[in-house]
């Protein structure tokens, strides 16, 4: 995953899922073993700095304190918070979505836990609605990456209003002791499939970047099988469907240093005493400094100001530095088998487009989908999965009728702004929901659209 400089609102955001882009930011790395023990052991010595800052925080920033409003006061606040911000371990966020508008009507939302497996959770969104009331089951499957499901928080809920939503939410391999086994790219696409048969057939699917290739295959797969439970639709957003198309440099990066590369320099085992102790990992402190190099003038800057806003009391932009970097600092491990599978098939061997990719065995062919509408969604700025990528799809799935078949060009988006902000909400949401509705109803004619200006 990679820090893209802004989306279309104006501000810095989190880029692609998954992708060799943060590693190779890295350069050599000598003794990746050790180093994720340096790093717990770091954290732990800088324990009683965070406490004190922490503590500090406290008693300067309290606004009980009639001190506190002092310029003194509010400098030494100030300073203590971005202490405590930059030694504390950011735990997993929340979705935090506790209602939406369904009918000009506010509704309440409770998250529940529906299906549960070492890896992953199935989330779904229920609505405080009439029995009688029925939407579109939408599955979102989240990519598994340095960052959690939370990130497609906006995508979540541009899609609530009309539509009963789910989410992948995938685990953070420090947490998952050796003993539940492996997880690789054969296992994500069981997964999916285990949870298209939980949901049952009426299903669509959308799968937002890095899982359009798994998501593709586990549809495939199913079509190809006569499975009662395929999805009536897949939606496939800024995913690397075919990253020969318009390479970026995070395709360039991958091709260049090659698999040895990341297995001998990004991945380490989890050390003692997480409950994954010994499991090979792509750690996400790691991922995390690598996102953070490729931006590093902007990451300063963006602290600079947040002291000055903590200073001069601009709780606003103060409140969004947090809710940003809460996001963004808040990392997951990847299990070593699924992070080299992934770069491997997608970004060097290019499996999926030519033709090559199997699952457990058995090949994966697109053209044996013939009753799942496809839709494929792009940004015109995407910088991480290049324009024509995700639309490669369209190419490999000859099957499917034309007339089930929608290709979305965002204007003036980069990567994010595919699947959140306010170009997704306003302009991408209805031209996703148009074609959910035609395939639940099975088909009007759709066209491939560039959208206007």
């Amino acid at each position: 995953m990679t820090l893209e400089p802004h989306d279309d609102a104006g501000h810095m955001v989190i880029g692609e899922f998954g992708s060799p882009a943060a590693a190779g930011s890295h350069g050599t790395l000598i003794g990746t073993s050790p180093l994720y023990c340096l790093h717990e052991m770091a954290y732990a010595a800088a324990r009683p700095t965070h406490d004190f800052a922490d503590m500090m925080k406290f008693v300067w920033g309290n606004p009980a304190s009639p001190l506190a409003s002092t310029p003194p006061a509010r400098a030494l606040a100030a300073c203590a918070e971005v202490i405590e911000r930059a030694t504390r371990r950011y735990g997993k966020p929340h979705f935090g979505l506790n209602e939406t508008i369904v009918d000009g009507e506010a509704v309440s939302i409770s998250e529940e836990v529906v299906w549960k497996r070492p890896f992953c959770q199935l989330l779904h969104f229920r609505k405080d609605l009439p029995a009688s009331a029925t939407q579109p089951r939408l599955l979102i499957v989240a990519p598994m990456s340095g960052h959690y499901a939370t990130l497609l928080r906006g995508t979540v809920a541009g899609m609530l209003p009309e539509h009963d939503v789910y989410i992948t939410d995938w685990a953070d391999a420090r947490m998952v002791p050796l003993a539940d086994g492996p997880f690789d790219l054969d296992d994500y696409i069981d997964y999916i499939i285990e949870i298209l048969h939980h949901l049952g057939g009426d299903t669509h699917v959308m799968a937002v970047c890095q899982p359009s290739v798994p998501v593709l295959a586990a549809v495939a797969l199913m079509e190809a099988a006569k499975d009662e439970f395929s999805p009536r639709s897949m939606i496939l957003m800024g995913g690397p469907i075919d990253t020969r198309v318009n390479p970026t440099a995070v395709n360039r990066l991958a091709e260049e240093k090659g698999i040895e590369w990341f297995r001998r320099n990004v991945i380490a085992p989890v050390p003692f005493p997480n409950p994954g102790m010994l499991r090979l990992v792509y750690p996400g402190f790691l991922q995390l400094s690598g996102f953070v190099s490729m931006n590093l003038d902007r990451h300063v800057n963006a602290h600079r100001e947040f002291f000055s806003h903590l200073v001069t009391g601009e709780s606003g932009s103060a409140e969004r530095h947090r809710e940003f970097y809460d996001e963004y600092f808040a990392v997951m491990d990847l299990t070593a088998e699924f992070y080299l599978q992934t770069v491997d098939a997608g970004f060097i061997r290019h499996l999926l487009p030519k033709g090559e990719m199997t699952h457990r065995g058995t090949p994966v062919l697109p053209e044996a989908i013939r009753n799942v509408g496809l839709m494929t969604v792009e940004g015109e700025r995407d910088d991480i999965s290049g324009v024509g990528q995700t639309e490669a799809a369209h190419r490999l799935c000859t099957s499917i009728p034309a007339d089930r078949k929608l290709h979305w060009l965002q204007p003036r988006v980069g990567h994010y702004g595919v699947f959140s902000g306010s170009r997704f909400v306003a302009e991408i949401v209805p031209q996703i929901a148009g074609f959910i509705r035609r395939n639940e109803r099975s088909a009007q004619p759709s066209l491939r659209v560039v959208a206007s200006d």
